[in-house]
């Protein structure tokens, strides 16, 4: 994957050998590496290329939004979304206050483009049309945080899943949940990264306890700009 921002850091890319893992490599340092290859550690194993940094220092706290947004100076909450990068910003009153990495839509399923705003909420949401592989189980799309519906009734949401370090899904923009990548995957046993989870309670303050659908009024407005990058995932 090659990303604009790949210019502001010298980098060299690396395949990946039998038993080697972003942890045994990086040691503390490998959730920087992870995030700027916007991977998982269940995409991360033997075979697969990522960009490893000459210096880790280089991307310590990186990220390639905008440290501020004067149009969104107003706004208490506002989500930019950078398909050509694929990562999300989350600012307050124009200031950036954390960025995540993501997923979007693959060919043929692009993630829209334009001005959008969160209008429903479901921290248990469930796909109605996909599935997790090789099961009968409606695919988890925890955390989910609704930003579009289309004239036929088509919803896009926000929502956890894996990274694979790559445009994937169906349309939806996807945030890492390892704790579900654990509980359907088996992998990875700690879970770590739980971004879809950070940006839900960011918007809401809180998971309500009751599981189930939540009208958002005057929710954060979102932008998303760019084109995602084609290009396919990193192995299966």
């Amino acid at each position: 994957m090659h990303y604009p921002s790949d210019a502001k850091i010298e980098w060299k890319c690396r395949r990946l050998q039998a038993r080697e893992t972003l942890q045994g490599l990086f040691g503390d340092r490998w959730q920087d590496v992870a995030r700027f290859n916007r991977i998982d550690r269940r995409h991360a194993y033997p075979g697969v290329s990522l960009k490893i940094p000459d210096s880790l220092d280089a991307i310590a706290g990186f990220t390639p939004m905008p440290q501020a947004f004067p149009s969104a100076e107003a706004e208490a909450r506002f989500i930019l979304v950078d398909l050509s990068e694929q990562v999300l910003g989350a600012y307050e009153f124009g200031r950036l206050v954390f960025s995540l990495p993501i997923t979007t839509g693959e060919p043929g399923n692009e993630t829209p483009s334009g001005e959008f705003r969160i209008t429903a909420a479901h921290p248990q949401h469930r796909s109605s049309l996909y599935f997790i592989e090789d099961t009968d189980i409606p695919y988890p799309m925890n955390f989910a945080l609704r930003f579009h519906i289309t004239p036929s009734g088509v919803a896009f949401w926000i929502h956890g899943r894996d990274l694979p370090g790559a445009p994937v899904s169906h349309g939806c923009i996807g945030l890492s949940d390892e704790a579900m990548q654990k509980r359907y995957y088996g992998y990875p046993k700690d879970p770590v990264l739980e971004d879809a989870k950070t940006l839900f309670l960011w918007v809401l303050g809180s998971v309500p306890g009751e599981k189930k659908l939540l009208e958002v009024k005057e929710g954060p407005r979102v932008l998303i700009v760019g084109r995602a990058p084609a290009t396919s995932p990193p192995g299966p």
